[in-house]
C-alpha cells in the first residue's frame, strides 16, 4: 500500500483539488464507511448528501461544491479517477511466483511460454499453446489444441476444452467451464438425440468471466466473446452466440444459441434472452427481463416480455393499482346493464279500450 498526497493524486488522474492539497491519502473507501486517510468517491446523486457528514479525508466529484466540509479532487469522470487511485495505492491481487510446478501434468507435446507459473495438478494436454507470463492455478484442465494468450490468468479448477482459443490478459474466474458441448439435440420419436458440437470458443482480448460460468462451443461456427467484455458469476453462453466487445453481462444471465450481441451493451442480472435473435449496439436490458425479440441499436428494454423501459415503466406502475381498477370495472358493466334492460310493463295502467 502506497501513500500518496491529495496533490500528487490529482496530477495523476489530471484532476484538480479543492482545498487542502497536502493531505495525506493512505487507502480509499465509501462515503458512509471512509475515515482519516481514505479518499472516497461522489459517482452517484443519490449519495450527495453522505458529502456533508463523510469523515474521509477527501473526496472525488465531478464538479466543484462549496458545502462539502473536506477537501475534494475534482475530475472529469469521478468514478474512473477513483479506479485509478485504487490502482495506484494498493495494485491488483499480486501472484506467487513458482514457476512449473512438477506436480502439473504437462504434454510433451504442449508449447508453454516464459515466466508462466502453472500450480500442482494442472494438466495440459497434447498441441495446446501457453503465451508468456500466464498464471494457472491448481487443477485447472486444458484441453487439446486449446490456445492461451499471452498474461492470462486461470483460476482453480477451471476446465477449457479441446481447440478453445483465448486471447491475452484473459481472466477465467474458478470452477468455469469453456467449451463444453452445446446444448443440442434433434427430438425424434420422443427421443433426444445428441449433435455433435464441431464449433469452437473464442475468448477475445481482455475478456474477464466469473466463477461457474458455462460457455458452450458452437454446434458448427464458433461461440465468440468480443474483446474486452466481462461476464459475471453463473452466466451461460449458448452454443453459437455472439458476445460483441465490451459488453457487461451481470450475473445469473442465461443467453441461448446462435443469438448476436452488440457492442457496449448491459445486461442486468438474471435476464434470459432467446435464441436466434439479434440485439443491436448500446443496449440495455434491465434485471430479470425476459428478451424474445430482436432489439434496434441504443434502446433499453425491461420486462418479461421486455419492452421499451419508459412503456415498460408505465406498465408496471399501474400493477398495484389492477384490483381496484377490476372493481370498478364490474361496478360500470353493471350500471350499463340496468340502463340497457329494458323497462317491464306497468300492470296498474288500464288496458286501452
Amino acid at each position: 500500500m502506497q501513500e500518496k498526497t491529495l496533490g500528487e493524486l490529482a496530477e495523476y488522474v489530471n484532476g484538480r483539488v479543492c482545498g487542502d492539497s497536502n493531505v495525506i491519502i493512505r487507502s480509499a473507501s465509501t462515503l458512509g464507511r471512509a475515515g482519516e486517510g481514505d479518499i472516497s468517491f461522489l459517482a452517484n446523486i443519490r449519495y450527495e448528501k453522505q458529502l456533508l457528514t463523510t469523515k474521509a479525508s477527501a473526496v472525488i466529484v465531478g464538479k466543484e461544491t462549496t458545502s462539502a466540509p473536506v477537501p475534494l479532487l475534482i475530475a472529469e469522470d469521478p468514478y474512473y479517477a477513483f479506479m485509478q487511485i485504487m490502482v495506484l495505492l494498493h495494485g491488483h491481487r499480486k501472484h506467487k511466483k513458482i514457476g512449473i510446478s512438477p506436480r502439473a501434468s504437462i504434454s510433451d507435446d504442449a508449447k508453454i511460454g516464459v515466466d508462466c507459473n502453472i500450480h500442482a495438478f494442472v494438466t495440459i494436454s497434447d498441441g495446446a499453446r501457453i503465451g508468456n507470463g500466464c498464471i494457472i492455478y491448481p487443477c485447472v484442465y486444458i484441453g487439446q489444441n486449446v490456445q492461451l494468450g499471452n498474461d492470462s490468468i486461470i483460476y482453480p479448477n477451471v476446465t477449457i476444452y479441446d481447440g478453445c482459443r483465448l486471447g491475452n490478459r484473459v481472466i477465467i474466474n474458478a470452477n468455469s467451464t469453456i467449451g463444453e458441448d452445446g446444448f443440442g439435440y434433434a427430438s425424434h420419436n420422443g427421443v433426444h438425440h445428441k449433435i455433435p458440437q464441431i464449433g469452437g470458443v473464442v475468448i477475445e482480448d481482455d475478456v474477464e468471466i466469473g466463477t461457474c460460468c458455462g460457455i458452450e462451443r458452437g454446434t458448427l461456427g464458433d461461440t465468440i466473446i468480443g474483446q474486452g467484455s466481462k461476464l459475471g458469476d453463473l452466466v451461460a453462453i449458448g452454443h453459437g452466440t455472439k458476445i460483441g466487445p465490451h459488453c457487461l453481462i451481470v450475473a445469473q444471465v442465461g443467453v441461448a444459441g446462435s443469438t448476436n450481441l452488440g457492442h457496449h451493451c448491459i445486461v442486468g442480472g438474471q435476464v434470459g434472452i432467446v435464441g436466434h435473435i439479434n440485439i443491436g449496439n448500446n443496449v440495455t436490458i434491465a434485471a430479470q427481463s425476459g428478451v424474445i425479440n430482436n432489439i434496434a441499436d441504443g434502446k433499453v428494454v425491461l420486462g418479461a416480455p421486455a419492452i421499451d423501459a419508459i412503456q415498460g415503466k408505465r406498465a408496471y406502475s399501474m400493477i398495484q393499482y389492477l384490483p381496484e381498477m377490476k372493481q370498478s370495472i364490474r361496478s360500470l358493466q353493471n350500471q350499463i346493464e340496468q340502463i340497457a334492460k329494458p323497462a317491464e310493463p306497468d300492470s296498474k295502467k288500464p288496458a286501452e279500450q
